[in-house]
């Protein structure tokens, strides 16, 4: 008698929670895989990369990817592209540039840096932040409390949409 095969540890399906998951919770992953897949392990690298290594580096480079050894995350290559002849300059800073987006993480994620020459894409400028107005007595309390001005800014226009007298069409719509 031959004994039933068992499924190889690769097709055995994970345990499932058999509980509804808040979409919060899943938002992280679907992020992650895409970066993971381009080789940034947090996207905040590129989003913040001026912050990271100043203005004067950042109109001249930009993150590529970082590529950890198999199994590690640390002491990772980071991969830049710089544009035209910065990229002697940037390979003098180099050391600095490892210590800035290691102090960025919080541990040495970076133990090299690998210069690539190429076209620097530059950021879409941020949005200007929007213009803050005195809340109308008639929308209450609850949004003087808010401390975030941007926030802030949406309520408000959300609350004045809502409070707008808009007359309703009842008809046809041609």
């Amino acid at each position: 008698m031959t004994k039933p095969r068992q499924p190889s540890p690769s097709k055995i399906e994970p345990k499932r929670s058999n509980r509804a998951r808040a979409v919060s919770e899943l938002l992280p992953d679907v992020g992650r895989a895409a970066f993971r897949k381009f080789g940034f392990v947090q996207h905040s690298v590129v989003s913040r990369w001026a912050e990271i290594v100043g203005d004067r580096y950042a109109r001249v480079s930009a993150p590529e990817s970082i590529r950890f050894p198999q199994g590690k995350r640390a002491e990772g290559v980071l991969t830049l592209t710089v544009a035209g002849a910065h990229a002697a300059m940037m390979q003098h800073i180099a050391p600095e540039i490892m210590d800035r987006v290691n102090r960025f993480f919080g541990y040495a994620a970076v133990g090299r840096v690998a210069i690539r020459q190429g076209e620097v894409k530059r950021p879409a400028p941020a949005q200007p932040a929007p213009e803050l107005r005195p809340v109308p007595a008639e929308l209450g309390e609850s949004l003087r409390t808010i401390a975030d001005p941007e926030l802030k800014a949406v309520l408000e226009a959300l609350a004045s949409g809502v409070a707008a007298e808009r007359p309703m069409r009842i008809g046809k719509i041609s």
